[in-house]
């Protein structure tokens, strides 16, 4: 390490400090926004003998998104604020009718990805969030949420189709792998809302990056998934609302309510199965309409029960945010990490017990 010393107005130092997914204590120094080699002058000391996360990621959130539609401004902030708390520091949006580029500027939020809106067939989605419309302009909308996001887009995969009473694609298989191919060409990756089998499938066989829910997932998908590198983000915590959503829709559509039944009854089977199989799964809560934000610890939760408790820390952690291409906490990297008095692998309600919050540097 460099023996010369830092000098800043604002560093500090986390003694005997265990950097998950590590074991080995080490000091670790955060000067000017980043973590770097020490030590620094005059660094205050903030934890000793401490475990440190780098900062939670939820990879499926609304920022923006309200029941209805789009919020605004305060109450976006509002959102970002209540999942920061939890110690969430890098958010992928995964779809918000609102504009929320003046995230990027805010140095006390956490960071986000946007998709810009999800993109769905009229009538056939929930009304007043997607880009609404028919196959024909699927491709000339993806590039323009393509362009106008961070790196994703957000189609909706599947919804119930009122005239055959239960969930079905909303896009002709051939015309969804046109979009994806032209997302990719924009430089933007893909994802997807998928409950049933056929959308999942077609998804996947067209070169989709990311399937969200998954309910739906085969063997033979599960499969494909792995060998493609395909990501997984289920929102657990959501899945526990099928039965509510089986529930209102049984009058009028009973095969749609009896599918969405099964789906949930198969949810953990199926989920805990692309773990086994490789697929990368990340945690994500869906927050934004049906979830309140603040939840990714509720997500964390779910997903160890599949997966035991550092299969879900990595998901909600260092491995999301490697797949999304942002920092852990190594030397030079912007610091934003979550700091515990005790290590979360061992209990995960540690991670409601934060000693300190580091973002971009700053003690929160």
């Amino acid at each position: 390490m460099s023996t010369a010393p830092h000098r800043t107005s604002e560093s500090y130092r986390f003694t005997r400090a265990v950097v998950l997914p590590g074991t080995e204590p080490r000091d670790l120094w955060i000067a000017d926004g980043r973590v770097v080699d020490g030590p620094v002058a005059d660094a205050v000391t903030i934890s000793d003998a401490c475990w440190v996360i780098p900062g939670l990621v939820d990879a499926h959130c609304h920022i923006g998104l309200g029941p209805e539609g789009a919020v605004d401004e305060d109450t976006a902030r509002a959102q970002a604020q209540a999942d920061l708390a939890v110690g969430v520091m890098l958010i992928r949006d995964a779809g918000s009718p609102s504009d929320t580029r003046w995230v990027h500027d805010q140095s006390e939020l956490p960071r986000l990805l946007r998709a810009g809106r999800h993109i769905a067939r009229p009538k056939r989605y929930i009304r007043n969030l997607a880009a609404e419309v028919e196959p024909e302009g699927l491709v000339e909308q993806v590039r323009h949420e393509a362009r106008s996001g961070d790196g994703w887009v957000k189609l909706v995969g599947d919804w119930i189709d009122r005239s055959v009473g239960d969930l079905a694609p909303l896009w002709p298989a051939d015309v969804a792998a046109r979009a994806i191919a032209a997302a990719h060409d924009e430089g933007a990756r893909v994802t997807a809302h998928c409950f049933g089998e056929q959308s999942v499938a077609e998804l996947v066989d067209a070169g989709i990056d990311c399937i969200e829910h998954g309910t739906g997932l085969s063997d033979d998908v599960i499969a494909s998934m792995a060998d493609r590198g395909t990501a997984l983000v289920p929102t657990m915590i959501n899945l526990d609302n099928f039965p509510h959503y089986a529930a209102t829709g049984a009058a009028k559509f009973p095969r749609y309510a009896a599918h969405m039944l099964d789906l949930h009854a198969r949810r953990h089977q199926r989920i805990g199965r692309a773990i086994e199989a490789g697929v990368q799964v990340y945690a994500g809560t869906d927050a934004g309409t049906v979830v309140a934000h603040g939840r990714v610890i509720d997500e964390i939760d779910e997903l160890a029960k599949l997966g035991g408790a550092e299969y879900a820390l990595g998901a909600s952690s260092w491995r999301a945010r490697g797949w999304l291409g942002a920092d852990v906490v190594t030397t030079g990297a912007s610091a934003d990490f979550v700091v515990y008095s005790e290590d979360p692998r061992q209990d995960l309600s540690v991670l409601r017990r934060p000693s300190a919050r580091i973002l971009r540097g700053r003690a929160l």
